[in-house]
């Protein structure tokens, strides 16, 4: 029986008529209607009662009109409440934008800020409510059964919402990057050997570019142009380089030619840098100070408790006699652990568990305390390292990035290394950060998830906590006879003048233990059709008789200071004809994967030298060099491309 009327019920169903979408509207069009002339009868007799104020009286006046006797007893208390919560309701309602949401934000969780940036000022009379009143109003709740217009997509999780004018629209084109901050930089550029033969720049092993790619392209969006820097996606990988033969130089230096993978007429020249480990694998006591960000910025399970977690891991490498300390910073700043072996390990967790995100930013003085005591705990001969995680949101005491630049750099004297960690999206200042590694010898990472952590914090350990270089520079000599251009793929931020490269006061990168170091160079051959420069008609002639210098292509020149060491030493190395190879496939799996990351990486920045190479492309040539990926993580990086090509379809492109 009750199958019979499931049937007929459904035969009804099937045969009932469908309004369509213009009846649907009119529908309720009228409804909404209708509701809105009984909730104006529901308030005109209210105010025949005395009970509510005319229709589009300003609040100033409502609260002004005389109150009947019994409640003017109550009127003197609720007008001091709301002089108090005024204020705070004032900054919760107004929409901020600029310098006002970077101070807000640290102040408060990310979560709150999207609420913030999505409600707007004020309600249609001009009466400011509460957003939680607003939306459990019968209005409210009728409104957000609308369906949103086509052109104001709703977020997906997790996205950094927040209201865009014509001027404040990302230049880039891509969405959903809220308020993080970048350094602006263009690409490096052709140059005739002719009349710029040297190319000079500092060397770094930051890799946190590649992360923030990754979860950028996680979330569903292309990174920022700027966000993307060469050189760091370059390195993030390790590759097999031949170690130095001798102890008396920390790093070996490697070059080769390959044909460029997207330009058959031009050349590749790679360089590659591999650091010597110490000596038996053994380890130097470790001084570490960690400098804590616990900020209202980072309340969100992507900071402050990723960054508890990923501390934790590090924990795990530290020999028992090195000591940990923790500065914490927000409003002001504090010691939350006196200096601790490492061997209290439940102790040091303990204090890491009770870390909590609230109040403003006070960076600055944090700093400050995490060198004092960096210093005071200094080990001769030993790792001393302040390792500052953040997500940069630096707002009390010296916000000015040159002022703290400054000091970073002053402090560069006392041996005590500086390590950034970036956490989070949505107000993470890349910019200030990579400021702040770059001037305290030191490097950063950005951590994006506990896999991250472990290759940083475990995997590569030794090679961010010990140094075996300082202040080290790179400088390529290119003959003229054999090469007419040249393009050095990324370092952008990292470029030295000319005279920089032998003058020892100006700072430079450092060089961890095993590090590996990759740079690559796009050139034209002399004598080629490959350069993009024509030649000028009254130019100088005679490149013939520089030729005396055989087959050498170029000459690399790294400068560099021991850590304890304020005397640079020079070494050098040529490239040669018996560096090169003829064909792609010829040249060894690492040369070729990282010139395919090379490739992605100036695809992401709009592809303005890659010509008809696309991310297919990559791919293809990445698979094929994949070769030893003990940890995945250039499997990963195929998997990364295939994405990046899905979402390009989709975005707007610009070029470098």
């Amino acid at each position: 029986m009750n199958d019979n009327l499931e049937k007929l019920e459904a035969a009804f169903r099937a045969n009932e008529p469908q309004p369509s979408a213009r009846d649907r509207d009119r529908a309720f069009s009228a409804a909404m209607a209708a509701f809105d002339r009984r909730h104006q009868e529901v308030g005109r007799e209210a105010r025949q009662k005395g009970h509510v104020p005319e229709p589009g009286t300003h609040w100033l006046r409502r609260i002004s009109m005389p109150l009947p006797r019994p409640y003017l007893a109550v009127a003197g208390a609720a007008a001091a409440l709301l002089v108090a919560v005024g204020i705070g309701y004032q900054s919760f309602l107004v929409p901020v934008s600029g310098e006002s949401t970077r101070h807000m934000a640290a102040a408060e969780p990310e979560s709150r800020h999207a609420q913030q940036q999505l409600m707007p000022a004020t309600t249609p009379n001009d009466s400011p409510l509460p957003m939680r009143a607003r939306e459990n109003s019968v209005d409210g709740r009728l409104r957000s059964l609308r369906t949103p217009p086509p052109s104001a997509p709703m977020p997906g999780p997790g996205a950094s919402v927040a209201p865009v004018t014509a001027m404040e629209q990302p230049s880039s084109g891509y969405p959903g990057q809220g308020r993080d901050r970048f350094s602006a930089f263009e690409a490096n550029t052709t140059r005739l050997v002719a009349e710029h033969p040297v190319s000079t720049f500092s060397i770094d092993v930051d890799t946190a570019s590649y992360a923030f790619m990754r979860a950028s392209l996680n979330r569903g969006t292309l990174p920022p142009r700027h966000s993307v820097r060469t050189e760091e996606l370059v390195n993030y990988f390790p590759y097999d380089y031949a170690p130095p033969e001798s102890r008396d130089t920390p790093f070996a230096v490697h070059a080769s030619l390959m044909p460029t993978p997207w330009n058959g007429t031009t050349r590749l020249m790679h360089v590659g840098i591999k650091g010597s480990m110490p000596a038996g694998g053994s380890r130097p006591q470790a001084n570490l100070v960690f400098l804590i960000d616990t900020s209202g910025s980072m309340a969100s399970p992507n900071k402050l408790p990723l960054l508890i977690s990923s501390l934790k891991l590090l924990l795990g490498t530290l020999a028992p006699d090195d000591t940990v300390a923790i500065v914490t910073y927000a409003g002001s700043a504090g010691l939350a652990l006196a200096p601790t072996r490492a061997a209290e390990r439940v102790r040091i967790v303990a204090a890491l568990e009770n870390l909590g995100a609230a109040g403003s930013t006070a960076g600055a003085e944090g700093i400050r305390q995490a060198y004092f005591l960096a210093e005071q705990g200094f080990v001769t001969g030993g790792i001393n390292r302040v390792i500052l995680a953040t997500d940069g949101d630096f707002n009390v005491g010296i916000t000015d990035p040159d002022e703290l630049e400054g000091y970073i750099a002053r402090k560069r004297g006392s041996g005590v290394f500086l390590s950034v960690l970036g956490f989070g999206m949505g107000n993470y200042n890349d910019a200030l950060m990579q400021r702040l590694a770059q001037n305290g010898n030191g490097n950063a990472a950005y951590i994006d998830g506990l896999s991250e952590a472990r290759k940083v914090l475990v995997d590569e350990a030794t090679s961010m906590l010990v140094p075996i270089a300082k202040d080290t520079k790179i400088q390529v000599e290119f003959n003229p006879a054999l090469v007419s251009e040249y393009r050095l793929i990324g370092y952008e931020t990292r470029a030295l003048r000319r005279e920089d490269f032998r003058n020892d006061r100006v700072d430079a990168g450092e060089i961890g233990a095993g590090h590996t170091v990759t740079a690559l160079y796009e050139i034209a051959l002399a004598g080629s059709d490959a350069g993009l420069m024509a030649p000028l008609r009254y130019g100088q002639k005679g490149a013939e008789s520089r030729d005396g210098f055989g087959d050498e292509f170029a000459t690399i020149s790294i400068r560099y200071k021991m850590p304890d060491s304020d005397a640079s030493t020079e070494i050098a190395r040529k490239v040669t004809l018996a560096d090169s190879f003829e064909k792609i496939d010829d040249a060894p799996a690492d040369i070729r994967f990282a010139a395919a990351v090379a490739g992605f990486a100036q695809l992401l920045r709009g592809g303005r030298y890659t010509r008809d190479y696309g991310y297919d492309d990559v791919a293809a040539a990445a698979l094929a060099a994949r070769g030893d990926d003990p940890f995945g993580y250039r499997s990963e990086f195929i998997g990364l491309v295939r994405l990046a090509g899905s979402l390009s379809a989709a975005t707007p492109v610009r070029r470098q």
